[in-house]
C-alpha cells in the first residue's frame, strides 16, 4: 500500500478498559473495516490526551472505565470536540443506556453481546454521520416519543439521573462514599446526597439494601 493510500485511512480511537476485548476490537476495525486504530485508552484523561494528539475520525467508548464513566467522557467530548462521532460499545442494558448516551452526545450504542457483523455495521453508520441503535431500542424510543403527551411515568433505573446511575454502579463495586467521591471528583457529602436520592427513587429503605441492590445490578450488567 502506498503512503498516500495509507494516509487516507480513517482513524479510530478505542476507549476500553479490558485489554483482551480491546485487542479483538482492533483486529475487527483494521481487518474488517480497513481503518486504523490511532490510540487506545482505559480512562477519561488518557482518552482526552490521545484525542488531542491523534485527532481521530471517531471514538469507540465503553461506559465502564477506570475512574469516571464513559458517560462523562461523552459529555466532555461533546463540549470540546462536538464534531467527533462517538459510538458506545458496552455490556450495560441497552434499553437503559442507549437513550442516555444519545442525550449525552454519542451517535450510537451497540451491545458487546452482538455479533461482529453488527458492530461493524454500527461503526460504519456512525462514521457516515448517522445514528445507530438496535431495531428494538429504536422502536422503544419512537414509541416513547409517540406517547410523550401521555406523561408515562418511568420506573426502576429509568428514574435515576446519569450521575445517580454512576454512584449506584460504584456502590455495586463495593465503594463507600469517600471512595466514590474520589473516583468521581465530588465531595463526600454530595455523594451521600446522591445515595439518599437513589434510595428514595428506588424505594430502598437503608444502606444495606442499597448495597445489595447495587451489587445485584452490577453483577447483571457486568
Amino acid at each position: 500500500m502506498t503512503k498516500s493510500r495509507a494516509a487516507e485511512k480513517k482513524k479510530i480511537l478505542i476507549v476500553e478498559d479490558h485489554p483482551v476485548f480491546r485487542a479483538m476490537l482492533v483486529q475487527l476495525i483494521e481487518k474488517k473495516l480497513g481503518m486504523t486504530v490511532c490510540g487506545q485508552a482505559d480512562n477519561i484523561q488518557e482518552a482526552i490526551t490521545l484525542i488531542e494528539r491523534t485527532r481521530p475520525d471517531a471514538a469507540i467508548v465503553d461506559l465502564t472505565l477506570q475512574g469516571p464513566s464513559g458517560l462523562e467522557l461523552i459529555k466532555d467530548l461533546k463540549a470540546r470536540h462536538h464534531h467527533l462521532p462517538v459510538l458506545v460499545l458496552s455490556m450495560h442494558e441497552e434499553h437503559l443506556y442507549a437513550e442516555r448516551v444519545l442525550r449525552a452526545g454519542a451517535k450510537g450504542y451497540v451491545s458487546k453481546q452482538e455479533e461482529p457483523a453488527e458492530v461493524v455495521e454500527a461503526i460504519r453508520e456512525v462514521m457516515n454521520g448517522r445514528t445507530y441503535v438496535s431495531k428494538r431500542v429504536n422502536r422503544e424510543i419512537l414509541d416513547r416519543l409517540g406517547h410523550a403527551d401521555k406523561a408515562v411515568r418511568p420506573s426502576g433505573m429509568d428514574l435515576l439521573s446519569d450521575r445517580e446511575v454512576e454512584v449506584f454502579q460504584l456502590v455495586g463495586r463495593g465503594l463507600n462514599s469517600r471512595s466514590i467521591s474520589t473516583e468521581l471528583h465530588l465531595e463526600p457529602s454530595t455523594v451521600d446526597s446522591y445515595r439518599a436520592r437513589i434510595k428514595q427513587k428506588l424505594g430502598i429503605k437503608n444502606a444495606a439494601e442499597l448495597y445489595h441492590r447495587a451489587v445485584q445490578w452490577a453483577e447483571t450488567n457486568r
